[in-house]
C-alpha cells in the first residue's frame, strides 16, 4: 500500500489515519496527543532529527504490513516459525506496552466520559497483553524448539496448552471489540483514543492471522512430522 506523506502533514492526522505511525511517534517520543496539531517536519527538527528518515521509518510501518501471500502450508517448518517470530512475536513485543500506554492515558484523561468502560477495557487488555506475554515465552522456549529439533510429533500436551490459550486470547479479543463497539471511534476522541481503538483493531487482526497460521498449519503438521 502507497501513502503520501509530507513534512507538512501533523502527527495527529498521521496518528489517526495511518495507527502504524504511533510506533515511530513512541520509538522518538513524539507528543500526537495534545501536540497532534503541530506539522512532522517541526517536531523532528525540534527534536534533532533527520525529517526525511522518519518519513522513511513511517513508510515502512505502513507499507510492510500487509499479508504475505507466500504458501506456508508449502514451506519448511523451520522457515514457518521464524515467520512466525519476526512477523508476530517481535511486533507484540513492541505493540503490546504501547497500547497499554495509551489505554491507561485514555482511562486517567477521559475517566468521566465514560469510566466503567474505559476501566474494565484496561483490565480484559492487561489480562490478554500477560497472557500473550507468557504464552509466546513458552513458544519461543519449549514448544518452537522442540519443533525444529524434529520432535514435533511429542509435543501434543504443549500443542493442546498453547490451543487452549489461543481460546482464552480470542475470547478476550471478542470483549475488546464489545467494548469498543465493534472500534467505532467516540465523536468526542482524542488523537491518542482514536490511535488506542485503531491499534486494538490492528492487534484483532494481527492475532486473528498468528493464531491462524500456528492452529490450522503449525500445529497439524508439526504433529504429524
Amino acid at each position: 500500500m502507497s501513502i503520501t506523506i509530507t513534512t507538512d502533514t501533523t502527527v495527529g492526522q498521521l496518528a489517526a489515519e495511518h495507527p502504524l505511525a504511533t510506533r515511530v511517534f513512541a520509538r522518538h517520543g513524539f507528543d500526537y496527543c495534545c501536540g497532534g496539531g503541530r506539522p512532522l517536519g517541526e517536531v523532528c527538527h525540534e527534536k534533532g532529527l533527520d525529517t526525511e528518515r522518519v518519513l522513511e521509518e513511517i513508510r515502512t510501518e505502513v507499507e510492510t504490513s500487509a499479508v504475505s501471500d507466500e504458501r506456508w502450508d508449502q514451506a519448511p517448518l523451520g522457515a514457518l516459525i521464524e515467520h512466525i517470530l519476526v512477523t508476530y512475536h517481535r511486533a507484540l513485543h513492541e505493540e503490546l506496552p504501547r497500547l497499554e500506554s495509551m489505554a491507561r492515558k485514555v482511562l486517567d484523561v477521559h475517566r468521566d466520559k465514560d469510566p466503567e468502560r474505559l476501566a474494565e477495557l484496561l483490565t480484559v487488555y492487561l489480562g490478554l497483553r500477560a497472557e500473550l506475554e507468557q504464552h509466546m515465552a513458552k513458544e519461543e522456549q519449549i514448544l518452537f524448539p522442540l519443533i525444529e529439533q524434529g520432535r514435533g510429533a511429542m509435543a501434543d500436551g504443549p500443542i493442546s496448552v498453547m490451543r487452549h490459550e489461543h481460546d482464552s486470547a480470542a475470547t478476550a479479543l471478542r470483549r475488546l471489540r464489545e467494548l469498543t463497539n465493534g472500534y467505532e471511534v467516540p465523536p468526542e476522541a482524542c488523537n491518542t483514543w482514536r490511535a488506542l481503538w485503531h491499534g486494538l483493531a490492528a492487534l484483532e487482526e494481527s492475532l486473528h492471522e498468528h493464531i491462524h497460521l500456528e492452529n490450522n498449519i503449525l500445529f497439524p503438521r508439526a504433529l504429524a512430522s
